[in-house]
């Protein structure tokens, strides 16, 4: 059975940082293609950035340059380094692995960006 777990998420002030860790396990870790989203009150749920089976990389231009994604195959684990944060930026982020189609969600880790 599939397992995605979310961890990281907070409360931080403007300008902040933090780091998601999204912890995989009943799957093959590396050849899953991994994706961070989020979804903020009254939107759709959003990608923010992709890390393939290769480890290569797409941000949503919202993100660019403030936001890393990356992942340690060894670790079942991918993370997503988030510094200059903003109060747009504030929403329930949630990992996603795909592979042939199918795609497996973590429950998500609240992210707030406030002063």
């Amino acid at each position: 059975q599939v397992q995605l777990v979310e961890s990281g998420g907070g409360l931080v002030q403007p300008g902040g940082s933090l780091r998601l860790t999204c912890a995989g396990s009943g799957l093959t870790f590396n050849w899953y293609d991994m994706s961070w989203y989020r979804q903020a009150p009254g939107k759709e749920r959003e990608l923010v950035a992709v890390i393939t089976s290769l480890s290569s990389t797409n941000y949503a231009d919202s993100v660019k340059g403030r936001f890393t994604i990356s992942r340690v195959n060894a670790k079942n684990t991918m993370y997503l380094q988030m510094n200059s944060l903003k109060p747009e930026d504030t929403a329930v982020y949630y990992c996603k692995a795909r592979f042939n189609r199918n795609d497996y969600w973590g429950q998500g880790t609240q992210v707030t960006v406030s002063s």
